[in-house]
């Protein structure tokens, strides 16, 4: 039984990035000046695909959003074009005018990527908190780079990345060997202050996962789970990553 969320099963991918970016615009409306947190990775590249078609037809307006990111890759440059950075900033903040000074993305270059966090932390304190984020999940349950742990993250830190999360990656890659090792990522207290939070899932590398998240034991070795205490907790999937739901 799922407790507290609102789950919203689609045909495939396209029908999913569609209905995602729908529901952001919805949220957007009724808050043009709120502050709005995102994730990268492949599951949401076609939800901001739409969002800037949205922006460019007159239908949305992100001139006057805040924008926190999920994380960043310690050791990559903001014009890395493997860049968490380079990727918000290319497929969804130039093609929508999302002002400079309202984009934050941790510092992958930070002298000191723990004080980098502390920064980053304060900075969404300072800004109200975040009214809604978007959420992917790894297929090993992990949320940003939130992984699995013997005790659940806290605030934004400076982590290591699996084995898996590194291989699954590695695909943006040249080589495996050129994937960090280590990321700056919003913890999972960080994540669950948001108050509404929007999980992404397609295709069925995910679908075991998304039952382990959603219906499981709320474990940290299985970080999404803890999303199931969130009071608002809403999930868009395709029927290929939730056909064990």
């Amino acid at each position: 039984m799922l407790k507290n969320i609102t789950l919203h099963v689609v045909s495939d991918y396209s029908a999913l990035s569609t209905a995602a970016a729908k529901l952001f615009a919805t949220y957007v409306a009724a808050n043009p000046v709120g502050t709005y947190g995102f994730a990268t990775g492949g599951t949401p590249e076609g939800m901001y695909e739409e969002l800037c078609k949205m922006s460019e037809s007159g239908k949305l307006d992100l001139t006057k959003i805040t924008a926190f990111n999920l994380d960043e890759y310690v050791g990559l440059a903001p014009n890395d074009p493997q860049s968490y950075a380079y990727y918000m900033e290319n497929r969804l903040f130039n093609r929508t005018g999302v002002p400079m000074a309202n984009r934050h993305i941790p510092s992958g270059i930070a002298q000191c990527p723990n004080t980098e966090c502390n920064k980053y932390e304060e900075l969404i304190h300072k800004c109200g908190g975040i009214d809604l984020q978007i959420l992917g999940i790894g297929t090993n349950g992990h949320i940003g780079f939130n992984e699995p742990e013997n005790t659940f993250a806290g605030q934004t830190s400076h982590v290591a990345l699996a084995e898996e999360t590194i291989n699954v990656n590695a695909r943006f890659f040249d080589d495996i060997n050129d994937v960090p090792r280590y990321a700056i990522s919003m913890g999972m207290q960080t994540i669950m202050m948001a108050e509404t939070l929007l999980l992404l899932a397609s295709g069925d590398s995910k679908a075991k996962i998304l039952k382990e998240a959603l219906l499981g034991s709320i474990t940290p070795h299985v970080p999404a789970s803890v999303l199931q205490m969130h009071r608002k907790l809403i999930v868009i999937a395709d029927k290929a990553a939730t056909k064990y739901i």
